[in-house]
């Protein structure tokens, strides 16, 4: 796999960034972002994967807290596609992995933009599968295989820690970039050996594969990945009451996936496009923390105290730049400056 030197991969993302998501946020431009016809705008970014998201969505949580804005959601098929619309100042908010977020952040010219919540936390919903027939059978049996995974994503990320702990480099497969529809019809036509994806997609590849190990698994071996929500910088100066209004909207979806689990299933199954019993089995692989943990210090923490979280990103970074996926690590300080935690516990309330 060849790496475009980092300053150089920033030019070209820029110059990508509105062809990207041009037809989602036709209209969108820097210039019209804080207002619609006279109403403050939100344009918030999005992956078809169950997470309170989608609840929010579904439920239209954040348009019962912000009555008098004009709220866009944008779907977005990878966390490299976000970083692009965010360089080309189309979003305002964002889903985004921990493995994206940690390459947004390096370099000397920093996506603007902070972390401000975590949707979840990925389990058996990311996973590296073998294609039946391929002969694979263990992570360490991919050696001159071709694997798939959508690429500067956190199942990139978890599966080069796959690789690595199994005695493998990168060289040693051929990696292959592709997104998640992409990787379903190779995977159908037999050009690749095996995946590293998300739901709905790894669902279907399941059925004709072997699941090697997941992000549970390799979380739980020290590398843990998750999906983040971050926040522009120019939001964060303009209306920080937005923020708050949007964390207390995914507070509240989070606690629905607890206390209203049939409801919850509805509305997921309603977004995907898929039964009930799909989105249930889909929901259950997910790990949803509570509001509370959230802002707890086994995760953001708070203003004053960051949680774990700040180590988990700055160790990620340090891994792909290890990995030569970045050309270098940001210090902890600069992750740091990354985080927007002000205000946090308010939407716990």
């Amino acid at each position: 796999m060849s790496r475009v030197p980092q300053g150089a991969s920033r030019r070209l993302l820029l110059a990508g960034a509105l062809a990207a998501v041009s037809a989602a946020v036709t209209g969108c431009s820097s210039g019209e972002a804080s207002t619609s016809g006279g109403s403050p705008r939100l344009r918030i970014g999005y992956f078809a994967f169950p997470s309170g998201d989608l609840l929010v969505k579904n439920r239209k949580l954040l348009e019962k807290e912000l009555p008098d804005y004009s709220i866009t959601w944008i779907k977005f098929d990878s966390g490299a596609a976000v970083n692009q619309a965010f360089l080309g100042k189309s979003l305002d908010i964002a889903a985004l992995g921990s493995s994206p977020f940690a390459r947004g952040i390096s370099g000397g010219s920093p996506i603007p933009y902070k972390v401000a919540w975590v949707l979840d936390v990925a389990g058996e919903n990311e996973a590296l599968v073998a294609r039946k027939g391929s002969g694979v059978s263990s992570v360490a049996g991919l050696k001159g295989k071709t694997v798939a995974t959508p690429f500067a994503s956190t199942s990139h990320y978890s599966l080069l820690a796959a690789l690595r702990t199994a005695g493998l480099r990168s060289s040693d497969v051929k990696l292959v970039d592709l997104q998640p529809q992409a990787i379903l019809a190779a995977w159908q036509r037999g050009d690749i050996d095996a995946a590293y994806v998300w739901l709905p997609t790894l669902d279907e590849l399941r059925t004709t594969g072997t699941q090697l190990t997941s992000s549970k698994e390799i979380g739980a071996a020290g590398r843990p990945t998750l999906d983040l929500a971050v926040v522009s910088d120019d939001l964060i100066a303009r209306d920080p009451q937005a923020i708050s209004a949007w964390r207390t909207a995914e507070a509240r979806a989070l606690r629905l996936l607890k206390d209203d689990p049939d409801g919850s299933v509805a509305a997921v199954a309603a977004e995907l496009g898929i039964s009930a019993t799909d989105a249930k089995a889909q929901l259950r692989q997910g790990v949803f923390l509570t509001p509370e943990q959230v802002a707890s210090a086994d995760w953001l923490g708070t203003d004053r105290s960051p949680g774990k979280l700040l180590a988990y990103v700055t160790d990620t970074a340090r891994f792909l730049a290890d990995q030569q996926q970045i050309d270098a690590a940001p210090s902890e300080d600069v992750v740091r400056e990354a985080f927007y935690l002000k205000g946090l516990p308010d939407a716990l309330k």
